[in-house]
């Protein structure tokens, strides 16, 4: 049963969401921009809801200070480099939604793919007196300085698109993302689907050290041993989430494993960059070769719309109407869950043309 306190949080996200939309942003091929929030692309939460007592993270649990956003200063620290479209569009809609809410002050960092960065992000962010943090972390584990620091100030942290091996109100709020071992059992439907069950599959990694990859990859592997065992899982390797590692890794696999007929991808970017690999290879991706991937570029539904792609799960990364709603519920008073899991869509060659603009 939903209690009240959960229904008003996804009221207030659902919300959040709507409000964005209008200020929905486009993007243009070849620029390295990510449209941000669009009518198609808000996200939708799937799961709000704690563990059966009821329990979640109150700001008394938590031990902050109530305050109001629009005399605010908040701290956003991205993880990677904003070549990746999931990236740009993650940073790009929480900037918007802190504008829309006038937000005094947003502090934005990048760390860079490094760790030591993003702790040393993080402690000058709260330097700079940073009353919330907005944290997608590079990896699971290594952030304890910086969560120490936070807790030392006393100042909420709210995680997105990556968990923490850390207690949960008391090293940070609440995670915000993807159900990423549901993720992956999609991806191997959909690669079961196209394949007809049989044949020999790579799966192109992403970086090691979070729980994006393990999950992503746990998901996939158990859904073909319980459901496909035709499909054969031939090479793991990883592509590091990056389209240049992917294409490196796939040009790899087309010399030592030449019979491969199907790829996951556990990102657009390694995807994309296995179309290009099987291309200079002289096979025809999306046919020769079948593609699945997760994340939901426009590039990515671009290729499957024009056949050279085989199924995108999308992973949502406009998290700023949601972020901002749950950390105002927060400072209202409300109890935030652990985890507050989002709805993600499937793309097919059966809708990808109608569903780009919903794409980023």
């Amino acid at each position: 049963m939903t209690s009240p306190r959960r229904s008003r949080l996804v009221a207030a996200v659902c919300l959040a969401a709507a409000a964005a939309l209008s200020a929905g942003c486009s993007k243009e091929e070849g620029t390295g921009a990510a449209s941000s929030d669009t009518s198609q692309g808000a996200q939708v939460v799937q799961s709000p809801s704690a563990d059966s007592s009821g329990s979640g993270c109150t700001l008394d649990a938590y031990g902050a200070t109530k305050i109001d956003l629009k005399d605010a200063v908040v701290g956003f620290s991205q993880s990677e480099k904003e070549a990746n479209p999931f990236r740009i569009a993650e940073t790009r809609s929480i900037k918007d939604e802190a504008a829309r809410l006038g937000v005094k002050k947003l502090l934005t960092t990048n760390a860079q793919s490094q760790l030591s960065k993003q702790i040393s992000d993080i402690k000058d962010m709260l330097a700079q007196g940073a009353q919330l943090l907005i944290v997608a972390p590079l990896n699971s584990d290594g952030l304890e300085p910086a969560l120490q620091a936070a807790a030392a100030k006393h100042v909420p942290v709210i995680t997105v698109d990556r968990k923490l091996n850390a207690t949960a109100c008391k090293d940070y709020v609440a995670f915000l993302g993807s159900d990423f071992v549901e993720q992956g059992k999609r991806a191997a439907d959909a690669m079961i689907q196209v394949t007809g069950g049989k044949g020999k599959v790579a799966i192109l990694l992403g970086a090691s050290g979070n729980n994006v990859t393990t999950d992503r990859t746990k998901g996939f592997v158990d859904q073909l041993k319980a459901k496909a065992p035709g499909l054969e899982i031939v090479a793991q390797q990883t592509g590091e989430f990056a389209r240049d590692k992917g294409q490196q890794v796939m040009e790899q696999l087309i010399q030592s494993k030449p019979d491969i007929t199907a790829v996951y991808a556990e990102n657009d970017e390694m995807g994309l960059g296995a179309v290009t690999a099987l291309k200079g290879a002289s096979k025809k991706p999306g046919k020769d070769v079948k593609i699945i991937s997760i994340d939901g570029t426009r590039n990515a539904v671009q290729a499957l719309a024009d056949g050279q792609y085989n199924g995108v799960i999308e992973s949502n990364p406009r998290f700023g109407p949601l972020a901002f709603a749950t950390a105002q519920k927060f400072f209202g008073g409300e109890s935030i869950p652990e985890n507050v899991i989002i709805s993600d869509r499937a793309y097919d060659a059966s809708n990808a043309k109608d569903s780009l603009s919903g794409a980023y």
